[in-house]
């Protein structure tokens, strides 16, 4: 396949490679090979993008290459799924990592969603906000003017000056409208693009509250992804170097490094794990009794499970916090410019009753 071929495929969602492989570990485990699983999936896609994929992948597995290979030349899996494919075909143990995988890209999408409607609720209601002062400022307060000037009378400082603003506005308003095709496309930018979401979550980073959110949400990305290694029969230094590829922060790729060289130095990987600071000691002893008792995935597991509830309820935690700040913010707003017209006119009004 070619590398135009490969530019022209969208690279898969978190949902489309959880649905993909949730499909594939059904299939794998009812005895169906890779190439006879493709082909079951293509008779029953009905998105076209979705069957040129599956037809793609197919005619790679059809000339004799195995499934990861197949999944890498398509060029819209991640490097992580690719990675886990590879050890599960060499270890037989593919339709256990297809399933993990796919509870694993589950995991990643409603912590995607979690992030996505904390961010975009606030931009939302400010961006309505605006609107409805722009509105106020340019419709609502000239027709304030008018009754004022038939009355004999003009507005008080602080509604002159807003009108004059909206005056200014209207005057201008193919600059507010330039503007505002900037800032959606600044919206765009940070949410739909790679680059603006690495960017954005730089700039979180940079605040003291968003901040500890982003670590959590690294530590459950670190234990999720942990889960799917150990359980698959891959030893834990094989693992982290894996597992780095798949944070995103270079705060937590700095820890997983320092993890593996105190590996490498004899450490016990709970030891190491504590060392790094990557877990707090509550959750290092819990690794602890997973590694003692063998059953270190499951311990890893129930800590993903954990961090996951606490960031999600974090979040909403925060949704529910901002959206009556805002609610009331706009209403105080609104209640200034309003009042500052119609307090005054109440005035005249009397004086003339």
């Amino acid at each position: 396949m070619s590398n135009k071929e490969n530019k022209a495929l969208k690279r898969l969602s978190n949902y489309e490679v959880s649905s993909f492989c949730r499909q594939m570990a059904l299939l794998i485990k009812a005895g169906i090979s890779p190439a006879e699983g493709i082909n079951i999936l293509i008779q029953d896609s009905k998105d076209p993008a979705g069957t040129k994929l599956l037809d793609k992948i197919s005619q790679v597995l059809l000339s004799g290459e195995q499934f990861h290979v197949a999944l890498s030349m398509s060029g819209v899996f991640p490097d992580y799924v690719v990675h886990m494919v590879t050890i599960g075909e060499e270890s037989g143990t593919l339709d256990t990592v297809m399933e993990s995988l796919a509870e694993y890209y589950e995991r990643e999408e409603a912590i995607s969603s979690s992030v996505k409607s904390a961010v975009s609720y606030p931009l939302i209601m400010v961006f309505m906000m605006l609107v409805v002062v722009i509105v106020l400022v340019v419709k609502v307060l000239p027709i304030f003017e008018q009754v004022f000037a038939q009355l004999g009378t003009n507005m008080s400082g602080f509604s002159q000056s807003l009108l004059n603003m909206g005056n200014v506005l209207n005057r201008y308003s193919f600059v507010m409208i330039i503007l505002l095709v900037i800032v959606v496309g600044i919206f765009c930018f940070f949410t739909i693009t790679q680059k603006g979401k690495d960017t954005f979550k730089k700039l979180l980073l940079r605040f003291k509250g968003t901040r500890k959110l982003i670590q959590e949400l690294e530590s459950a990305r670190f234990a999720s992804g942990m889960v799917l290694t150990l359980s698959s029969g891959m030893d834990t230094y094989e693992g982290l170097s894996l597992v780095n590829k798949i944070v995103e922060t270079d705060e937590m790729k700095k820890k997983i490094e320092t993890c593996r060289n105190l590996l490498m130095d004899g450490d016990s990987f709970p030891e190491a794990l504590e060392k790094a600071n990557i877990f707090s000691s509550f959750y290092s002893q819990m690794i602890n009794v997973g590694f003692k008792s063998g059953s270190m995935d499951t311990a890893m597991r129930q800590i993903s499970q954990r961090f996951e509830q606490e960031t999600e309820r974090k979040i909403y935690s925060l949704i529910a916090v901002l959206e009556p700040t805002l609610v009331i913010v706009l209403s105080i707003i609104v209640g200034i410019i309003l009042l500052s017209v119609i307090l005054p006119l109440m005035g005249v009004m009397t004086t003339i009753g």
